[in-house]
């Protein structure tokens, strides 16, 4: 039988508005774009998973920017994903939705941070709305 061990989520954009966008920057340089705590009890270490699932809403503004979505735990690098994202001309607004699973993580805190940068030099994309982040926590 699964036991929730803790669920958190986090929403820091709700809706698709342009208003609101900011750019994502060049690699190295990337954007925090949601963190949550997830927790762990005593009872459950090294037995467990974690499903984290995030959705991003991106346009495009120049060119084709290759947008990399990575996902850190406790400052490490769990996971990451690359997309395409057309600017005029073309399809412009995207909502990339993605689901990594971390496994057997000790007991305490665990701290989770999602992040944006654009790998392509010379375009352009924005966060335009929404974002959320969640992450399950079972046994």
């Amino acid at each position: 039988m699964v036991q929730i061990l803790d669920y958190q989520a986090t929403e820091p954009l709700s809706t698709f508005n342009p208003d609101n966008a900011f750019t994502i920057p060049q690699a190295p340089f990337k954007v925090l774009l949601a963190s949550i705590q997830i927790n762990i009890p005593s009872t459950a270490s090294r037995n467990n998973r974690v499903e984290l699932v995030s959705s991003i809403g991106v346009t495009g503004i120049t060119n084709i920017s290759q947008v990399v979505f990575r996902i850190f735990r406790n400052g490490k690098e769990i996971f990451n994903t690359q997309d395409g994202v057309e600017s005029a001309g073309s399809e412009i607004n995207y909502v990339f939705t993605f689901q990594a699973i971390d496994s057997n993580l000790t007991s305490g805190a665990n701290f989770y941070q999602l992040t944006a940068e654009n790998i392509t030099p010379n375009t352009q994309a924005n966060v335009v709305g929404p974002i959320s982040f969640s992450g399950l926590a079972i046994k």
